[in-house]
């Protein structure tokens, strides 16, 4: 656990170069805007250690899968979002000596995120090997106001020498990324031209042929005033630059200001990019950096209106939530039906930066609570306009008749993930799939999703399930063997209870579905039902059968559900009893030896409770969470989320603020020794569920609201906002207040410490516990 990033409510803070902690604020200070993002990388030249990185959102490369032993099923790639045209650099030269911090002394150095506004600043005084000492500030920002536009404002002011300054602003299309399986670069060049101030590069990537346009334009400016002097042009194979010289003298302030351009295939035709990149510079530089800027903060003040959490009394905890939030709407704005959200993001590499069921299970509630309602109806659209896939998917596998088996990575819809125990095995992400439209109509209220589209998804992975269960003679029960549960520390386990629990579910849920569809759409559902080859009477006759017969594995003496077939022959030790230099045993351990544990990556069986928490007692929740919490080492990102909303349910109020303090700064604090990998962006969806879901206490239970709130001991007071049925609610917490302020025309109805309420509209609701 790191911690040198101060805290503070609304911003970002680092201060002082520690060049071992660059590739984490590298990931911690990254920016975007739903379509493009880009790490925190220098502007100038940077020799020490960096991972570069600009991405750009459904851009990808089908990086061949580099394995030992090929099996039968495997995908043949591992697709990535790519490493794409660097359009920050600015190279500096002072009296002929590169600017560069991992060569020069830095005597100051501080950067910041500005979260409220999205604007990346970073300031150093810093000292050459000539002796020369500037001082320089970059101010950064990608707009989500003009998607296509990125601005830089870079300063250099001379302290302490006269001289020539030259400043080369350039464009990098010869980018590589790190995990290249064959450590191949995945970009060609197209066509490149530069004059003057301005200049343009469009590549293209090998085998999916995605072809992307950038542009640049700058200005120099000293002491405020238009640089005039001559412009030097140079290219290259996918690079080019315009460098300008200025004569300088103590206390001169030069200021570079750059706009660039990003647009791509995925919204333009080919030969159109170029020119499509010179009409967005040339708006760009029309507009300016202010007015760019102040239309960029705009959009980010509206975010903030519908999504901001405010915690009274807790810096570390406001910083860590809102630091999330920032992230999410950064992410993924749910304006382009064909794009997801990939674990990091636009942060790094790591996970190739597709699509994993994470989205469904721990970010859908965030957009669905803090967003317009067809972002989070994106989101299940993306899946079912994958459909088709999914069952190709299944088909490779065995499957028939439909069966739909998404995929447990992907960007195009085709797996992608190559390690066989996940690929083949952790077939959960189905039922999470599954889950996401329940989640969604339950809180929007948006049934007729399921006419035809909800309808045809569920109607896929019922079909899965109804073949992936085995009879078995011995339990006269239908088991599901050979499968991995979200702990991906037990693999090709038998009868996991969150795969079975979700299977049961879905059957149930679909033929739900199907009742709703036969009463409010039968002639849909007759064209359905041709389309899909849909023998109702003995398809739902097995799915009845598998739910009244489906096998569960308990621990009769303790009262709980084992997480699989043979859980309890395993060494019961729990984590608080490891010496602390086992931890984290990912990276200690031999894989034998985790295998052979106890040890839950994260929720697993606790995932079912909290998805289905209604169908517990308190107190069975209670009992499993004893067991389980104590034997979870929550290496996994997506961990403590769901342990702090358990916990709240069942009065663990500490253990629910613990929980949500390593989530909301798992990245800040760098908890897991990986940030620098890039941020875990699909956790903090679970970050934002663990604040409104555990110290709220907020469920949607049969279309209407809940709510339990707490406010933990060292706090003074809590807030967060969320629309629901048409309403704009702002909630707070005080000691022994709760109050649910509608700011809309909407009359609302909630359940608050079990008492049902109205809420007029334009109203407060004010109770007392």
């Amino acid at each position: 656990m790191k911690n040198y990033i101060i805290h503070h409510d609304w911003k970002i803070v680092e201060e002082g170069f520690v060049p071992e902690h660059n590739r984490i604020s590298e990931s911690i200070f990254s920016i975007g805007n739903g379509k493009m993002g880009q790490r925190a990388n220098f502007e100038e030249k940077y020799s020490g250690d960096t991972l570069n990185g600009t991405y750009v959102a459904g851009i990808y490369y089908p990086d061949k899968t580099r394995v030992g032993w090929w099996k039968n099923g495997y995908p043949e790639y591992f697709a990535k979002i790519i490493n794409s045209t660097n359009w920050i650099g600015i190279g500096v030269t002072i009296n002929g000596e590169e600017l560069d911090l991992a060569k020069a002394k830095v005597l100051s150095f501080k950067r910041e995120l500005d979260m409220q506004h999205g604007l990346l600043t970073r300031c150093f005084v810093a000292e050459l090997q000539n002796g020369n000492q500037v001082e320089v500030c970059s101010h950064r920002f990608v707009s989500i106001a003009a998607t296509e536009i990125g601005a830089i404002r870079y300063t250099v002011k001379a302290l302490n020498f006269d001289g020539e300054l030259k400043v080369t602003p350039y464009l990098d299309g010869d980018v590589e990324n790190e995990d290249s399986n064959y450590d191949e670069k995945f970009w060609v060049e197209v066509a490149r031209a530069v004059g003057g101030p301005e200049g343009y590069l469009t590549v293209e990537t090998l085998k999916t042929g995605f072809q992307l346009s950038t542009g640049m334009w700058f200005q120099l400016l000293k002491n405020g005033n238009k640089v005039e002097t001559d412009i030097t042009n140079g290219e290259r194979e996918k690079y080019i630059e315009a460098s300008q010289s200025v004569s300088v003298e103590k206390g001169d302030e030069i200021v570079v200001e750059k706009f660039s351009s990003t647009v791509s295939s995925l919204d333009y035709e080919k030969e159109l990019l170029p020119e499509k990149a010179k009409e967005a510079v040339d708006l760009a530089v029309e507009a300016g950096f202010d007015a760019l800027f102040e239309s960029h903060k705009n959009r980010w003040l509206q975010k903030w209106a519908t999504s901001d959490i405010k915690i009274e009394g807790d810096v570390a905890a406001q910083q860590g939530i809102r630091f999330n939030i920032f992230q999410l709407n950064q992410t993924y704005s749910g304006e382009d039906e064909r794009l997801n959200i990939g674990p990091k993001g636009f942060t790094g590499e790591k996970y190739g930066g597709v699509t994993y069921w994470d989205t469904e299970a721990y970010c859908l509630p965030f957009y669905l609570s803090t967003a317009p309602q067809k972002v989070a109806r994106n989101l299940l659209v993306y899946r079912r306009k994958h459909l088709e896939k999914a069952i190709e998917n299944a088909e490779k596998l065995g499957f028939k008749n439909g069966a739909a088996l998404y995929p447990m990575v992907t960007i195009n819809g085709e797996e992608c993930h190559n390690e066989w125990e996940i690929t083949f095995e952790e077939v959960h992400r189905n039922g999470a799939i599954a889950y996401a439209i329940f989640d969604y109509i339950n809180y929007t209220g948006d049934k007729e999703y399921l006419a035809p589209m909800g309808f045809e998804v569920l109607l896929g992975i019922s079909r899965f399930w109804s073949q992936r269960v085995n009879w078995s003679a011995d339990k006269e029960k239908y088991v599901m063997l050979g499968v991995t549960g979200p702990n991906e520390y037990e693999n090709n386990v038998n009868n996991n209870f969150h795969t079975s629990y979700l299977a049961v579910w879905t059957l149930k849920y679909t033929l739900e579905a199907i009742d709703y569809l036969k009463k409010e759409f039968p002639f849909l559902f007759e064209e359905l039902v041709k389309k899909w080859k849909f023998n109702e009477l003995n398809e739902t006759a097995r799915w009845k059968d598998i739910i009244d017969k489906m096998y569960f594995v308990r621990d009769e003496k303790r009262g709980i559900f084992l997480q699989q077939d043979g859980f309890l022959d395993k060494d019961l030790t729990p984590v608080a009893e490891l010496p602390a230099e086992d931890l984290p045993i990912n990276q200690n351990w031999s894989w034998d030896r985790i295998l052979r544990a106890p040890y839950i990556k994260q929720a697993d069986t606790l995932q079912s409770l909290y998805l289905f928490q209604e169908n517990f007692t308190t107190e069975e929740l209670k009992r499993h969470f004893d067991f389980y919490e104590p034997l979870t080492v929550h290496e996994s990102s997506l961990s403590p989320c769901v342990h702090s909303i358990l916990a709240a349910k069942i009065g663990y109020q500490d253990k629910a603020y613990e929980m949500y303090l390593r989530t909301s700064r798992l990245d800040l604090d760098d908890y897991n020794n990986d940030t620098e990998d890039g941020l875990h962006i699909t956790s903090m969806g679970g970050t934002w569920m663990s604040f409104v879901m555990a110290f709220g206490g907020m469920r949607v239970v049969n279309n209407k609201l809940t709510f339990n709130p707490f406010l933990p001991e060292s706090w003074k007071s809590y807030g967060f906002r969320i629309d629901f049925g048409g309403a704009h609610l702002e909630v707070n917490m005080k000691h022994g207040e709760f109050f649910i302020i509608n700011h809309s025309s909407v009359v609302v109805e909630a359940t608050v410490w079990g008492t049902e309420h109205k809420i007029a509209g334009n109203s407060t609701l004010e109770i007392k516990k």
